[in-house]
């Protein structure tokens, strides 16, 4: 056989067939963390309710704000100001000519100094210490044109309504699950309501274990009060290699601080490809070995595994749907 037929008889289609498999995504995405603990009964809220209502409730403006970003990534490269949501009809924001999706960036109470708005935190600490009556100068963004405006606070007849929980992952330095503080929670440990991250999820691997706890609440990092758990996330997030964070907690009814190191993900090979004589593949669980283009195969899982011979012939076993009797030895 000439040597060009030989090439186009067995290499081509080799060629052929390897590339096939090019082209094929790679994740853009880590995977979630397999080791991730999270206690169900930190799925509810504590029941602070009748707490709440009792405490003293501040000035009311009839403004309702959220953060202006869109998205936790938005929330880590930072926003500016906090977008109303929502304006109570003849109450003072309404007098003041605010409208929904206004974007508040800075307030002046009168003879006061001015307040970046950040996080709806900031708002509510306004409303918080600010006397009714006190005029607020308010710079807020419509349409992408700057524009000011006077707010004067009315005293509030009941409390504001409460806000719903958030949770957020962190899964990339330290592996840790943080809950939104209650008003409660907050006001306790000297945050505004909407500020405060509590730790409701920890990996068993992450190295804040032994140093922090579940329920645990975050009320600073590095000194810079969290005005919402962005704040930690951000501070993980920009973080050097190897660094270490200084977490300021309130446990239960004590205050503590604790340094806290940051670590990074594990990475591993996933995949080894000769082809077309060997490849194997080890993914979440699951394990493949092909020898000559599965003339020998061996598949593995957690529960089951299968094995191949000339692509016809196939063992497979795995877990069954029972225990295994115990005999247990005669009582003398």
């Amino acid at each position: 056989m000439s040597p060009l037929r030989l090439i186009s008889t067995f290499l081509v289609p080799l060629v052929f067939v390897s590339c096939v498999g090019l082209g094929e995504k790679l994740r853009d995405e880590p995977l979630p963390l397999a080791d991730m603990e999270e206690p169900v009964a930190l799925f509810q809220e504590p029941d602070d309710e009748a707490i709440r209502v009792s405490l003293p409730a501040g000035g009311f403006s009839g403004v309702v704000v959220k953060e202006v970003a869109e998205s936790l990534d938005d929330l880590v490269d930072g926003g500016e100001g906090v977008v109303v949501t929502r304006v109570v009809e003849n109450s003072p924001g309404d007098f003041a000519g605010l409208k929904i999706d206004d974007i508040l960036l800075e307030a002046t109470p009168e003879g006061g100094e001015t307040v970046e708005l950040a996080y709806p935190s900031h708002w509510r600490r306004l409303e918080l210490e600010t006397s009714p009556g006190t005029p607020i100068e308010i710079v807020f963004d419509r349409a992408d044109e700057e524009m000011t405006t006077e707010l004067v606070l009315a005293p509030r007849a009941h409390p504001a309504n409460r806000a719903e929980a958030e949770r957020f992952r962190e899964e990339d330095r330290v592996g840790v699950v943080l809950r939104t503080a209650t008003e409660v929670e907050a006001r306790r440990a000297g945050l505004s309501p909407g500020g405060g991250a509590v730790v409701v999820g920890l990996s068993a691997r992450s190295p804040w274990r032994g140093k922090v706890r579940f329920k645990d609440l975050i009320a600073a990092v590095d000194e810079k009060p969290v005005d919402h758990p962005n704040v930690v996330l951000e501070a993980i997030a920009k973080a050097p290699e190897d660094g270490v964070l200084q977490l300021k907690l309130r446990r239960e009814a004590e205050e503590l601080t604790v340094k806290a190191p940051v670590s990074r993900r594990e990475t591993a090979i996933e995949e080894v490809e000769i082809f077309p004589i060997f490849s194997h593949e080890e993914k979440r669980g699951r394990s493949e070995t092909k020898v000559l283009l599965g003339l020998f195969g061996y598949e593995e899982t957690s529960a089951a595994w299968e094995m191949t011979l000339l692509w016809f012939i196939h063992f497979g076993g795995g877990d069954a749907d029972r225990l295994e009797e115990v005999q247990e030895e005669p009582q003398p």
